[in-house]
C-alpha cells in the first residue's frame, strides 16, 4: 500500500503548474515548424500536438528566432495549421522499483495492460557518465549459467561485453539465458527495434516466468518513429541508473545497439548533419559512446552496470561502423558464428575471434593455463580442419594438430553445456574436454 501511496504522489507531483502552447505554421517534409515556442525551449524537449485525428508526440530538432523545428513521432495525418501544441518539457523518465517484473515503452508507460505509476524522481534519458576519477575497479567474476562464459569468457561485475551476431544465429536466446543465469540483482532489458510479434514470445517462452520475476522490460517496436526507437536505448540505460544509484547490481541487456544507431541516423540526418561513415553522420560515434559509458563500475557507495549489447553484424563485418565504435570502448567482445550455427551448436561463438578484457585478472594461474591451451588447440584445429576434413592431413605431422583432434569433439560439445553448478565445476569439466 505505501509504494502505491508513493507512486500516486509521484504521479500528482508530476502534473505541470502550467502549460505553455504554440501553434503549428508549417508542415514540411518530415518537420513541422512552430511559433510561439522559442523562448525557453531546448534542443530535445518533448512537445504534443493536437490534431484532428489525436495528439501526436515530437521533439524539438532546430530552434531559431522565429521558428521551432519539431520532427514528429507519429503520423502526421490530419495535421493543418493553426494546430495547438503543448510543450510537455526535457525529454525524461522516472523509473520505480515497482517496474520490476514489468514491460514498459521508452515513455514510461505501461505495455502489459496494467496500471504503473511513476518513480518520486525523474531522470534525464542523457545522463552523463559517473566522473571517470571516482569510478571502482571491476568487480568479482560472475556465475552466467552457460559453461563458455564461466570459463573461457569471463564476465566480471561491472564489465561491458558486445554480442557481435547475424540475424538468426540465437542471439535473442543467449541474452535470455544471461537474464535467467547471470548473477544480478536486478535485470533491465531493453529491445530496440523489435519485430511487434516478438516481444511476447521473448518475455512468455525465452526469457520465461523466472527471468521476468527480476527484470524489467524497455521496449520500441520496428514501427515505431526513430525518436521512440533511439530513446529506447536511452530510456533502459537510465532505468539501470535507477537501481544501480541504490547500490544494486544491475543487469543491463541492449538489443540491439545497431537499431538504435540507425534510429539516430535518421533523426539526425532530418536535423540537417551530413551522412559520412557508410551512411551514419558523424555524431553517431559520440551518441554510442556516451551510451556505453554510463554502463560499467559505479562512484563509490553505489551499484555497478554489467552491460551486455547486440550488434548486428551483416556477414559478420566487424569493420562496419556501429561495431567498430563499440568494439573500441567495451572490455570484450563475442562473436558469433552463422557457420557454427548451421551445424546446430549453440550458443555459436566464434571463441578464436572472442576476448574477455578481464582476463588475466579474472581467473587464478591454473584456470589462466587451461584457457590458454584450450585456445591453442581450438587455434590448431581451425588452422589444420581443412586438411583434416578433406583428409590430407597425415597423424604425427604435428603433435599440437593431433591433440586438437583427439579433444576437438569434447570441446567443441563444451561450449554448449550449460553450467547448472556454477564456476569451478566448470572448469573441472573444461580439463577433463582437455584431459582425453
Amino acid at each position: 500500500m505505501s509504494c502505491e501511496f508513493d507512486g500516486l504522489l509521484s504521479e500528482i507531483a508530476g502534473v505541470p503548474l502550467s502549460r505553455r502552447f504554440g501553434r503549428v505554421t508549417e508542415i514540411a517534409r518530415g518537420t513541422i515548424g512552430v511559433s510561439g515556442l522559442t523562448a525557453g525551449t531546448g534542443l530535445g524537449d518533448r512537445v504534443m500536438i493536437q490534431g484532428a485525428n489525436g495528439p501526436v508526440g515530437g521533439e524539438v530538432l532546430r530552434l531559431s528566432r522565429e521558428e521551432t523545428i519539431v520532427l514528429p513521432d507519429g503520423s502526421v495525418e490530419g495535421l493543418t495549421i493553426g494546430d495547438p501544441v503543448e510543450l510537455v518539457g526535457p525529454a525524461e523518465i522516472a523509473p520505480s522499483d515497482s517496474w520490476i517484473g514489468r514491460i514498459v515503452d521508452p515513455l514510461g508507460r505501461p505495455l502489459d495492460g496494467r496500471p504503473l505509476f511513476r518513480g518520486p524522481v525523474a531522470r534525464s534519458l542523457r545522463s552523463p557518465a559517473p566522473a571517470a576519477a571516482s569510478r571502482r575497479g571491476l568487480g568479482p567474476r560472475l556465475q552466467t549459467g552457460t559453461a563458455v562464459f564461466d570459463t573461457l569468457l569471463p564476465l566480471v561485475q561491472g564489465q561491458r561485453i558486445g554480442l557481435f551476431a547475424g540475424s538468426g544465429v540465437g542471439k535473442s536466446s543467449l541474452l535470455a539465458k544471461f537474464a535467467r543465469g547471470v548473477s544480478a540483482d536486478v535485470v533491465v532489458i531493453g529491445l530496440v527495434g523489435e519485430r511487434g510479434r516478438e516481444l511476447r514470445d521473448f518475455t512468455d517462452r525465452v526469457l520465461g516466468p523466472e527471468g521476468m520475476a527480476r527484470s524489467v522490460i524497455v521496449t520500441a517496436t520496428s514501427d515505431q518513429s526513430p525518436l521512440i526507437r533511439r530513446r529506447c536505448g536511452w530510456a533502459a540505460m537510465a532505468v539501470a541508473e535507477h537501481f544501480r544509484d541504490q547500490g544494486l547490481h544491475v543487469l543491463l541487456l541492449a538489443d540491439s545497439i545497431t537499431r538504435f544507431a540507425e534510429a539516430h541516423r535518421e533523426v539526425a540526418l532530418a536535423g540537417g548533419e551530413e551522412a559520412s561513415m557508410r551512411g551514419f553522420p558523424p555524431s553517431t560515434a559520440h551518441t554510442i559512446m556516451s551510451l556505453a559509458e554510463r554502463a560499467g563500475p559505479g562512484p563509490e557507495g553505489s551499484g555497478d552496470i554489467t552491460a551486455v549489447f547486440s550488434v548486428l553484424v551483416a556477414g559478420s563485418d566487424m569493420e562496419e561502423p556501429v561495431a567498430d565504435i563499440l568494439r573500441g570502448v567495451l572490455d570484450g567482445h563475442v562473436v558469433m558464428d552463422r557457420k557454427i550455427a548451421e551445424r546446430g551448436r549453440f550458443p555459436a561463438i566464434d571463441l578464436l575471434r572472442s576476448v574477455s578484457r578481464s582476463l588475466p585478472e579474472a581467473a587464478s594461474a591454473a584456470e589462466n593455463a587451461l584457457i590458454g591451451e584450450a585456445r591453442r588447440l581450438l587455434g590448431a584445429w581451425d588452422r589444420a580442419e581443412m586438411m583434416i576434413q578433406a583428409g590430407l592431413y597425415a597423424k604425427g605431422s604435428d603433435p599440437q594438430v593431433d591433440a586438437a583432434i583427439r579433444v576437438w569433439p569434447a570441446l567443441d560439445a563444451f561450449l554448449a553445456e550449460d553450467s547448472p553448478e556454477g564456476v569451478e565445476a566448470s572448469f573441472r569439466r573444461l580439463a577433463a574436454c582437455l584431459a582425453i
